[in-house]
């Protein structure tokens, strides 16, 4: 065989550099996660419902930057897009190293020592103020974050035909539980040896130097040298009038025009259900923890159940890519088809979540761990499909818009599950035995409020999705 007839691979090269930003964009994320309760909340006298505000408002600032960081990488182009984006993202998290200092000068205390020790209305005002500062830092890492799947989406629409576009989303997805399997391991470790200063420090930092690489690797297949003819048309294969199908897709898709598509629609449902599941377990298991079993996050067994539970996420999620797949080339299935039964397959397996609080009581922390495990690991699977039908349904210039507005939609989702869960835990843990659920008291009874609902949320999602597009329904701009 001729040397140049041998297909290059260059879109598995573009697919490990969106696993490594998206590793970086998680990691980000889950500092304050993993310093909050340990950490700083003890510095800033904050409540779960102060957490639950930081939380949720990023989650909500995210959603509406989501919407509009789809038109910004399509308009934009993917590769100034996304540099821009991570760029963005890790200075809001590296900014959060500030916060101490600027709240102590507001304040006017001399040190960390004094926030500590602050009682009273001086307390309050700590508080107060330190929560503004953290949101304005967590308004810019979600500008920036906002960039990141969406830019990834559209990248993986560019490099792969459709039939392996779920099982690339599916690899760099698991960034997601890679950069969520890192963190325990690092960051407690960094916070409690140098400061939770540091922590965000180092972790932003790690952005800038994927920023760098970015710069130099990425170019659209047409463009690229590293691509050759055979990988050209293997990328290509879905297109049986390349030229004419590539004009047309020149063309943009308006919000107005997105929002006339019950396609849209339900991707939007899809991520709006279940989003927020993922993120309410990404930013309150290590608070959990703590407030079930007093396991700290820097402590051994800390460290140890947070990184068990991320590693059953990244082992099992990598196959929820593959499972459509297997439907589609060995079960001759269309690709959305498939798509929607393995999505299927993977709702089902939240609803083990009902079981986490009375198996918690009985077997411990680690029967905790191993089922927020498998429920993180269909989330996976679940995100990884859901994020492909864009790919299916829509042209490659659209995917960035419809994605943003997907993720905006997930944003929401998130915004209610985590602001609700902090206004709920605060709430149920002054009314101590009052508040019962299901033979649950207190703030344990408000964590089994949350996990029924994660368990259901997919279900619903999933049949609100095949009511609005029961079969392959491809949108074709006009």
């Amino acid at each position: 065989m001729n040397k140049k007839d041998i297909m290059t691979n260059w879109r598995w090269v573009m697919c490990a550099m969106l696993f490594f930003a998206t590793t970086v964009n998680y990691m980000d994320r889950q500092v304050l996660s993993l310093t909050f309760k340990e950490f700083i909340q003890p510095e800033f006298h904050w409540t779960d419902a102060d957490y639950g505000k930081i939380t949720g408002v990023f989650s909500i600032a995210y959603a509406i930057f989501c919407l509009f960081a789809g038109k910004f990488i399509d308009w934009m182009g993917t590769k100034k897009g996304y540099l821009i984006a991570i760029v963005v993202w890790s200075l809001g998290a590296v900014l959060h190293a500030g916060c101490g200092w600027v709240t102590e000068n507001i304040v006017g205390v001399a040190d960390k020592a004094a926030l500590l020790n602050a009682t009273g209305a001086l307390a309050a005002s700590i508080s107060m103020v330190s929560v503004w500062l953290f949101l304005a830092c967590r308004l810019i890492l979600g500008l920036g974050e906002a960039g990141n799947f969406t830019a990834a989406i559209k990248v993986t629409a560019e490099y792969f035909p459709k039939k392996d576009r779920a099982f690339a989303t599916a690899l760099f997805n698991a960034g997601a539980s890679v950069g969520a399997l890192a963190a325990p391991a690092t960051i407690p470790l960094l916070a409690k040896s140098l400061g939770w200063e540091w922590a965000f420090i180092i972790i932003g930092a790690l952005g800038f130097l994927w920023a760098g690489i970015w710069i130099f690797v990425y170019d659209k297949p047409e463009d690229s040298k590293h691509v050759n003819a055979a990988e050209l048309e293997y990328i290509h294969q879905d297109e049986k009038d390349t030229p004419k199908q590539e004009a047309k897709e020149e063309k943009q898709m308006s919000f107005t025009e997105a929002f006339k598509h019950k396609q849209t629609w339900s991707f939007a449902f899809g991520k709006f259900m279940t989003d927020g599941v993922w993120w309410f377990f990404l930013f309150w298991a290590p608070a959990y923890f703590q407030d079930q079993f007093g396991i700290k996050a820097s402590d051994p067994q800390g460290i140890a159940l947070i990184f068990t539970l991320y590693a059953i996420v990244t082992v099992i999620s990598l196959f929820g890519g593959y499972l459509p797949k297997i439907f589609v080339e060995k079960k001759g299935m269309e690709p959305y088809a498939g798509r929607m039964r393995a999505m299927l397959i993977f709702a089902f397996f939240p609803i083990i979540a009902l079981f986490a609080q009375p198996l918690g009581g009985i077997y411990g922390p680690w029967a905790v761990a191993i089922i927020i495990g498998i429920v993180g690991a269909a989330h996976q699977s679940w995100s990884a499909n859901i994020f492909s039908t864009t790919g299916d349904m829509f042209p490659k210039s659209a995917v960035a818009t419809v994605t943003g507005i997907g993720a905006m939609a997930g944003g929401i989702g998130s915004y209610l599950i985590n602001r609700g869960s902090g206004l709920l835990f605060t709430y149920a843990e002054k009314q101590g035995d009052l508040f019962a659920f299901f033979g649950f008291t207190g703030k344990p009874a408000a964590y089994m409020i949350v996990f029924c609902i994660c368990a259901v949320a997919y279900l619903i999602g999933w049949s609100v999705m095949k009511i609005l597009v029961p079969r392959h329904s491809p949108v074709v701009l006009k």
